[in-house]
């Protein structure tokens, strides 16, 4: 800055030197620039506010004008995908009529299938009770008639052992024998 100051001093023909205090360059008045200096910078700030106006401006409005637009289509594409939404969920809506009687409806239906198996259920253990029942009476019936033939088979065989054992213990040796001989002469006659 200090170099530039210089330079438009010396292209403008300053008549007094600036002071110079050994830190920087300082100015003859404390409050006003150098009116040459002032006129200097006003006009280089003059001719950059005017290249940005002819150049950047431009540029600038058609980034915000390109900008405004992709936004504006971004919010119409977004409000009409939002319609699209709605009219497709009231489509659904339509489609599948009131939900809340379907579901009463496939409750109910669940309802009716459950009791056709638990009825199913019961039939079949009702059916299952009794084939067990007859079959546990006819092996009872079966074991009462082997328990049956199996006591007068045993009853049989005591009665033999106690008719054999009164027979011995009331005959004498001399009936005993008689009775042996009249057996064999019976079966001797027989044949």
């Amino acid at each position: 800055m200090n170099n530039l100051t210089l330079l438009a001093g010396e292209l403008l023909g300053a008549e007094k030197p600036v002071p110079n205090d050994g830190i920087g360059s300082t100015s003859l008045d404390p409050i006003w620039a150098p009116l040459k200096e002032v006129i200097i910078g006003g006009l280089a700030t003059a001719i950059v506010f005017a290249m940005l106006w002819k150049f950047a401006w431009p540029q600038i409005a058609a980034g915000m004008k390109a900008r405004t637009e992709r936004i504006q289509n971004e919010l119409d594409e977004s409000t009409a995908a939002r319609e699209k939404a709605e009219t497709d969920a009231a489509e659904i809506r339509t489609a599948l009529g009131d939900l809340e009687a379907e579901r009463e409806r496939l409750f109910a239906e669940a309802d009716a299938q459950a009791a056709a198996l638990l009825e199913d259920g019961r039939a079949r253990l009702a059916n299952e009770v009794a084939d067990l029942e007859a079959k546990a009476d006819a092996d009872i019936a079966t074991a009462a008639e082997r328990g049956g033939d199996d006591l007068r088979a045993e009853i049989a065989r005591m009665s033999s052992q106690a008719v054999e054992a009164a027979v011995t213990s009331s005959l004498d040796d001399a009936a005993q024998q008689d009775l042996i001989e009249g057996f064999i002469a019976r079966v001797g006659a027989g044949s």
